[in-house]
């Protein structure tokens, strides 16, 4: 009956059988789904017949993945024997079991669409990243698998470390005397983040900490060339806005960027035989200097807490405006508490906030405030200090005062709820709401 669930399936215990019952089980409520107006043409109850649909086949996919995750990904690594990165981990789940998660031309249908108009199939893509991050041998592999260097770091490395310099079109490695310092590139949005910067952002960290010619690393923002903003250097102005209200931000880009780039500038580079562990393994390690220039909002703010120094010119500032998105801010909840205390962190994150960088609260996440005139020397003077003392008891420093704030095992288990909580938020009406109200979303041009 079109609109009405099936009757709900019992989980058995072997999983070969339990992925064809549910696969079965899964069939038939999308076609059932299928049978009704696409999402922008239903009425009230249309709405919610398709919603109920929707949030069966969610419990049902729960319960399969409570019982059978651990044997899934098992099979769909080589009993964990090869690393699969996220965004094709999903897909392969999807191939195995089939209705457990959206296949790429599902998704692709919906990526035509506007943020407003989706389903939100990619929300089985969190609750089955959600389920495989909760199982620690599973979740921790998964981590270990995303701070891997990306296939393209191979090559890019070794045009950096030839010319001196890396043209990645969204972000750009140059080198400063002993740093390699990497500069976000999306001009346009004032170096915002989305789909297009991912990737060229990631393997712009991949080189800049496999770069033997370097000792640290840096992170700015490049030269914003029209707007308000023309002639400066912009830090990081977070998620494009525009590109999620248009259903331009896949929700995979969530996890992407925080079990990849991020992660990796907080805990280096994996090795593959070796697990990134801080007391039983190892990891390739840089420091990193972020150079905060105009504004480091949302995602910008969440990068200052993986950096080692943060250098901030005084007319800078900070928000992290979750509110007003209606998303997480990626691993802002596990990580700013640490600078500025539990209230000061809800106060940032709930009720958005601004921080100067230039305040007693900016300066516990900001370790030099200069003149914005004097950033470029600052930047010079930290590299020289950070890499006077060598960088080995830098690096094993680093490795131990993140064991005690933050262990690999503690970053796992707050990315498996982050994947399940941010894939909800990620299509919640609100978000849409929120987009519209403060951003003025629906007249701004993608």
């Amino acid at each position: 009956m079109d609109g009405v669930a099936p009757a709900p399936v019992v989980v058995g215990g072997d999983f070969a059988a339990d992925a064809a019952v549910f696969s079965a089980w899964w069939r038939d409520a999308a076609e059932r789904l299928a049978r009704l107006p696409a999402k922008p043409n239903r009425d009230a109850a249309d709405y919610e017949a398709a919603e109920s649909l929707k949030q069966a086949a969610r419990e049902a996919r729960f319960t399969f993945l409570r019982r059978h995750a651990s044997t899934l990904y098992d099979r769909l690594t080589d009993n964990r024997r090869k690393f699969v990165r996220i965004e094709r981990l999903v897909y392969a789940a999807a191939a195995l079991v089939p209705g457990l998660a959206p296949t790429e031309a599902q998704v692709a249908v919906e990526a035509e669409l506007r943020q407003s108009e989706k389903d939100g199939v990619e929300i089985d893509q969190g609750i089955l990243c959600n389920q495989f991050l909760a199982d620690p041998a599973s979740g921790l592999h998964l981590c270990h698998a995303m701070l891997l260097p990306r296939e393209e770091s191979s090559d890019a490395l070794a045009k950096f470390q030839r010319d001196g310099s890396l043209d990645l079109g969204f972000a750009r490695v140059e080198r400063q005397g002993k740093a390699a310092v990497l500069l976000l590139s999306n001009r346009r949005f004032l170096n915002s983040e989305d789909n297009s910067t991912q990737a060229a952002t990631e393997i712009g960290a991949d080189a800049c900490i496999l770069d033997r010619q370097s000792e640290v690393a840096v992170l700015r923002g490049d030269v914003v060339p029209e707007g308000k903003y023309a002639g400066r250097r912009v830090f990081n102005a977070g998620i494009n806005l525009t590109h999620l209200y248009y259903g331009k931000i896949p929700f995979l880009w969530f996890l992407i960027r925080d079990m990849g780039f991020v992660n990796k500038m907080f805990r280096g580079l994996a090795r593959p035989d070796v697990s990134p562990d801080e007391v039983a393994g190892d990891s390739i390690e840089k420091l990193w200097i972020s150079a905060v220039e105009t504004f480091a909002i949302g995602g910008g703010c969440q990068i200052l807490l993986a950096t080692d120094f943060n250098i901030a010119g005084r007319d800078a500032y900070m928000t992290l405006p979750a509110r007003k998105e209606g998303i997480i801010p990626a691993m802002a909840n596990l990580r700013l508490s640490r600078f500025v205390g539990d209230r000061l962190a809800r106060q940032a994150i709930m009720y958005e906030r601004r921080i100067e960088c230039d305040s007693e609260v900016g300066r516990m996440i900001c370790d030099e405030v200069v003149a914005p005139g004097e950033i470029d020397a600052t930047i010079t003077h930290v590299i020289d200090r950070l890499t006077g003392s060598g960088a080995v008891g830098a690096i094993g420093n680093r490795r131990a005062l993140r064991l005690g704030v933050e262990p690999l095992d503690t970053f796992r288990r707050y990315a498996a709820l982050y994947a399940r909580e941010q894939a909800y938020c990620h299509f919640s009406p609100a978000l849409i709401s929120n987009l519209e109200q403060y951003w003025n979303a629906a007249s701004r041009r993608a």
